[in-house]
């Protein structure tokens, strides 16, 4: 590797760990805000997609009319897809522990392979399978503890909602690489408001939750997909997939640091399963992608 290809992947690898840290806030951002979830995610929703969108055309200029002429179907459903993960994963993390929400979401890559199979006939590995089910292992532990109650139930439900309609969103763009995905992170935004507007209450929200609300979609989600969108084609996409990952560690972190939100004992087992399979599982790939790469070499 050149000293050219050197500072690249230092940079990329940069930018989309802060990407990984600027998405971890959410839980932050969540407990924070005393608004009503639907007025959150209405008013996160205009803040966020105007924001994306104006760094879409920032990037493209008024090539960028041109490039949303050509979005056909892979596009709405994307939005869509994005769509209802923003708004379950968020109201996840509103009605269930935070590292209960994240402990679900971590099984993501195990639910993208397997939706995978189904919708492109992708054949998973054999680590795959097995790292799945590991992770599978690791959320039954958690689920197990029935000390959240009936609302953390709910928002356990919500996270599970969550990781498959990403996972349904990572297949449709794996198909559809050569597409530019931040329309349609910018449109999701714009649909979650759309969604929630009729139950909302966004002239009646203070000062207060107006900024974090648009810390939370500026500093959060925008800044976050803008930071990945940078470092992601620097690095290899498993080297991005693991600093990504540490989102998962991270978001319930800051939560116990800051908020005092300290996780069952259940979630602490199932979440450290789920994270060794998670973990374990990205480094198996990364290094044996770079062992076929050093053998064509």
């Amino acid at each position: 590797m050149t000293s050219s290809e050197q500072h690249q992947y230092r940079l990329g690898a940069f930018y989309v760990a802060a990407s990984a840290v600027a998405w971890s806030l959410s839980g932050l951002f969540i407990r924070s805000i005393t608004t009503d979830l639907t007025t959150l995610l209405c008013v996160r929703g205009l803040f966020s997609g105007t924001a994306v969108f104006a760094f879409f055309f920032y990037t493209e200029g008024m090539h960028g009319f041109a490039i949303l002429r050509r979005m056909g179907w892979p596009f709405v459903w994307i939005t869509f897809f994005s769509a209802a993960s923003m708004m379950s994963g968020i109201g996840s993390m509103w009605y269930a522990s935070v590292a209960d929400a994240m402990v679900i979401y971590a099984t993501t890559p195990f639910l993208t392979a397997g939706v995978a199979f189904v919708m492109i006939r992708e054949i998973p590995s054999r680590s795959t399978i097995i790292a799945a089910a590991i992770a599978l292992f690791g959320v039954m532990i958690m689920l197990a503890d029935k000390s959240g109650g009936a609302g953390s139930m709910f928002g356990k439900f919500l996270a599970f909602v969550m990781a498959i309609t990403v996972a349904f969103m990572a297949t449709i763009m794996r198909q559809y690489k050569e597409m530019n995905m931040l329309p349609a992170m910018a449109a999701s935004a714009w649909l979650c408001s759309f969604a929630t507007i009729w139950f909302a209450s966004p002239l009646g929200i203070s000062i207060h939750n107006l900024g974090l609300i648009f810390a939370f979609a500026l500093v959060q989600n925008a800044m976050g997909l803008i930071l990945y969108t940078f470092g992601s084609h620097r690095i290899p996409a498993a080297d991005a997939s693991l600093l990504v990952s540490l989102e998962v560690p991270l978001t319930p972190l800051w939560v116990w640091l800051f908020m005092s939100e300290t996780p069952t004992l259940g979630t602490i087992i199932g979440g450290a399963v789920v994270a060794v399979a998670l973990f374990g599982h990205i480094f198996y790939e990364m290094q044996r992608n770079r062992s076929r790469a050093g053998a064509r070499a």
